[in-house]
């Protein structure tokens, strides 16, 4: 065997005047002092760091914004203002404010029994309720000035605190910011384009002015009793002033007025259309209705049970058996079924409209990036609020709840059928259109199967987030055990609530786990 040589990290070479003239052109100013100090970070081992950086430890978050370490300015601005509002509170700051404030309203109340128990007394009854009242009160009230003398006490102390933490962030700075600065100068080699370097007067500038406006109403709120009302709340009637020529109207209420007058028109034009669009979600609901709840309830168990065995295997088809007989045993039968049809419908129709568009977007990156805001705000905007439009153009019940259900449920099985497309090697396309296939056969016979797994999962996602709205469509009228939940909650239920719970759950469970299986069983094929 021959002999192998191994090179340690110190005993590779390297060319100091290259790296010297190399960070004295990343750092510009004090290029010598910051060429030396990163030649001991690179040479030293230990965890702990072995430089300290006094213009930055003196000049903090300042120093960060001259170099654009923005990380550290944010992070140690943070921490200076912590350490000088505690400095503040001690210095010119009442610690026992809030308890003072706190004894002054005991003590009125306190007044306020008092005068009740003579407007007793005056009348002729018994004033003992509310001077006991009075008395208790009036200690309360006591005990909150003692506490606030107290905490008045402490002032020194407080700013004492306030100065050790500062010097220890200062010292923090000192001895972080050469490291990070090593760090930075690290990606200007690679990047050199998108990584700051040297000192800019604008950054400089930039960081002296978010100091000034950040660092003193900060201060000033925490540590002054009674600051000025425009740092408690945004003066929102006085700006709407400015704008609006109505003294009694907002900006607020003016948009939300304009918006109901629009959504009421277009409810009004479009009538015609959005009835058009419920009854074809209603035909599909009622199909699916008949078949599962119009079906004598054996002939549905023995079917799904058996689309369980055949899709996925014996054992998800005993947890299906299992699942169905706590449904029907505790009489949710009729309502999981609702359930499901409605989940149903509404599946089928994303899937319907999302695996043709995710098939678009994967192939037009335009029109991806087009519709991408679309899918985020579908994704992000609060369940609730697809409710308000859902409800003012077609309506309360079963056919709108779907509707909501598609808006929140589609967007993953378009997301991730563009994904799978993409992820179609070209490779591959090219040699099927090499071999004379058509742009029907290269999508039917080469692009669908390759992305068939991504697009699985986008349907399995899709089925999940669909029953995850049963519960919410329930506030509009809709039916299923969304509405047995929802009762719970309203009367507070807890057994009713979780055994629907737990019904919604195993409707969830058996969707997924036949999804699953199915999917598993068509790969390995």
């Amino acid at each position: 065997m021959s002999d192998i040589t191994v090179t340690a990290a110190s005993d590779i070479e390297v060319d100091r005047e290259a790296l010297d003239a190399s960070i004295n052109e990343f750092a510009e100013k004090n290029g010598d002092y910051y060429s030396e100090a990163f030649h001991k970070i690179h040479e030293s081992t230990s965890m702990l760091p072995q430089t300290f950086n006094v213009a930055a430890a003196l000049l903090g978050p300042i120093w960060a914004a001259m170099r654009g370490v923005w990380g550290m300015f944010w992070a140690f601005l943070i921490l200076e203002m912590i350490a000088w509002v505690q400095i503040g509170r001690g210095a010119w700051g009442n610690p026992g404010a809030s308890f003072t404030e706190r004894a002054e309203g005991q003590e009125q109340r306190a007044q306020g029994f008092l005068e009740k128990a003579e407007t007793a007394r005056q009348a002729g009854e018994d004033p003992a309720r509310f001077e006991k009242l009075a008395d208790n009160m009036t200690r309360a009230a006591e005990k909150s000035r003692a506490t606030a003398e107290a905490a008045g006490a402490e002032a020194f102390s407080i700013m004492l605190m306030g100065l050790g933490l500062l010097i220890v962030f200062k010292l923090i700075q000192g001895l972080y910011a050469n490291g990070a600065y090593e760090k930075q100068y690290s990606r200007w080699r690679i990047d050199p384009a998108r990584t700051e370097s040297g000192v800019k007067q604008r950054n400089m500038v930039l960081g002296i002015v978010l100091v000034l406006l950040i660092a003193p109403l900060t201060i000033y709120k925490f540590t002054v009793a009674s600051p000025f009302e425009i740092l408690n709340a945004f003066p929102e009637k006085a700006v709407s002033s400015a704008f609006l020529s109505d003294p009694n109207e907002t900006l607020y209420t003016t948009l939300s007025k304009w918006m109901e007058t629009r959504i009421d028109n277009a409810a009004v034009a479009g009538a015609g259309a959005f009835d058009s669009i419920v009854f074809g979600v209603r035909s599909v609901l009622d199909a699916l209705t008949v078949a599962l709840i119009g079906t004598p309830w054996p002939v549905v168990i023995a079917v799904i049970c058996v689309v369980a065995w055949r899709a996925a295997g014996p054992r998800v088809a005993i947890f299906t058996a299992a699942a169905l007989a706590y449904i029907a045993l505790l009489g949710y039968w009729e309502v999981s079924m609702e359930t499901v049809a409605l989940v149903g419908a509404a599946v089928i129709l994303c899937v319907v409209m999302g695996i043709p568009l995710g098939i678009w977007f994967g192939k037009s990156e335009r029109a991806y990036r087009i519709a991408e805001p679309v899918l985020d705000l579908m994704q992000t905007l609060p369940a609730f609020v697809y409710l308000i439009p859902i409800i003012a153009f077609f309506g309360t019940g079963n056919p709108p709840g779907i509707l909501a259900t598609i808006i929140f449920g589609m967007p993953p099985v378009i997301r991730l059928t563009a994904l799978g497309m993409k992820g179609v090697p070209e490779s591959i396309k090219e040699a099927a259109v090499a071999f004379g296939a058509s742009r029907w056969q290269l999508l039917r016979d080469v692009e669908i199967p390759l992305a068939l797994p991504s697009i699985m999962t986008g349907v399995n996602q899709t089925i999940l987030m669909c029953l995850s709205m049963v519960v919410i469509i329930s506030l509009i009228g809709g039916g299923g055990l969304g509405k047995e939940i929802l009762e719970a909650l309203q009367y507070a239920a807890k057994g009713p609530g979780l055994l629907g719970g737990f019904a919604i759950l195993f409707c969830a469970m058996i969707m997924d786990r036949v999804a699953q299986g199915a999917f598993r069983r068509e790969d390995q094929k």
